[in-house]
């Protein structure tokens, strides 16, 4: 009677190394899902008002909160001062939004939604903030702990330029 061997240690390392694989290239395809998500919401955004996403958001914050100053809308946007005053800069270019000085500091300055800015609004597809900050601040906190965690040793393999954390996604 013939003897069944057992498998072989290659051969179980290579069933294990196939089923990592699989599971790698399942998780690329849920990035790239996210990724076209993300894009494509923008180039709807972006077609529909004529602006990008991340001048739709700012945008939207100058209009939930009327006077706030530049620095303000960077700290709300989560972005650079310098990328918070190009995008003032880019909205003040189309009208969209003017500017008061604050009467405390004459140094400072308000930040006042025009009529044009909130008619733009109104056009807008989907949330203002964006798709992926959307479904971010809709899972509960324990979701988001794990999500950090483990983005966090991605990112620590791929080393990527911190400085990328701070630009919007709709600049990428």
């Amino acid at each position: 009677m013939p003897r069944i061997k057992p498998l072989a240690a290659a051969e179980d390392v290579n069933a294990r190394v196939s089923k990592h694989d699989e599971l790698s290239t399942q998780v690329l395809r849920q990035f790239r899902m996210v990724f076209n998500s993300v894009r494509s919401h923008f180039r709807e955004v972006e077609k529909t008002t004529g602006l990008g996403g991340a001048q739709v958001w700012a945008l939207s914050h100058i209009r939930e909160n009327p006077g706030l100053g530049v620095g303000q809308l960077a700290l709300a946007l989560d972005v650079h001062q310098s990328t918070a005053s190009n995008l003032v800069r880019s909205l003040l270019a189309k009208d969209l939004v003017k500017t008061e000085q604050a009467k405390q500091d004459r140094r400072s300055v308000r930040l006042l939604i025009r009529p044009a800015g909130r008619a733009v609004l109104r056009r807008v597809p989907g949330p203002f903030m964006g798709v992926l900050p959307q479904a971010l601040s809709s899972q509960d906190t324990a979701a988001l702990r794990r999500l950090k965690r483990d983005l966090a040793g991605l990112i620590e393999t791929m080393a990527p330029d911190e400085t990328a954390a701070k630009k919007p996604l709709a600049q990428m």
